[in-house]
């Protein structure tokens, strides 16, 4: 299946306008921020910049395509555990939730989580809510998460004892 067959979710997060100071006056371009997902794990994020707002999204989305990344999600419907991430002075924390909670989260994590498909979690924005910090934060934390087959298939156990709650210590 190529890359053009399947449907992806694009969530303009942030535009922002930028003047020049040129002979004749100002001259003004944009810059955007876009979360693409597939709704089913993959996720990515760009910037692009040009003279028109559509311009604008419009790279960014094909640079967010080309920049995707794969998160284990759990039942296809949250994270596999806490995680905290930072970039900057903005700090983002990501709590799982049962099913039925919905997505709490504010702006730019909020459309992080639907590209990605998540349907239920808790997080917290801490310090800086520029946008640019807060995706980057988030994207940090979502890589950090591991699921329990790939830390089985690390120490060479079976998933059955990675996630006992009494793991026993030896």
């Amino acid at each position: 299946m190529s890359r053009e067959e399947i449907s992806y979710i694009e969530k303009l997060v942030a535009i922002n306008r930028v003047a020049k100071v040129v002979k004749g006056g100002k001259r003004f371009s944009f810059s955007a921020l876009v979360i693409v997902g597939d709704g089913k794990g993959r996720v990515g994020y760009a910037g692009g910049k040009a003279r028109e707002v559509s311009d604008a999204v419009k790279k960014a989305a094909e640079k967010a395509k080309k920049c995707m990344v794969r998160i284990p999600l759990r039942e296809s419907r949250t994270i596999h555990h806490d995680v905290s991430g930072r970039f900057g002075a903005g700090r983002v924390v990501l709590r799982t939730a049962v099913s039925g909670t919905g997505i709490i989260a504010g702006g730019a994590m909020r459309a992080v989580f639907e590209a990605l498909g998540i349907q239920d979690i808790v997080s917290k924005c801490i310090g800086s809510a520029n946008p640019h910090n807060m995706v980057r934060a988030t994207f940090q934390a979502l890589r950090s998460t591991v699921s329990p087959r790939y830390i089985a298939s690390k120490r060479g156990k079976r998933i059955s004892e990675v996630t006992s709650r009494r793991a026993s210590v030896k």
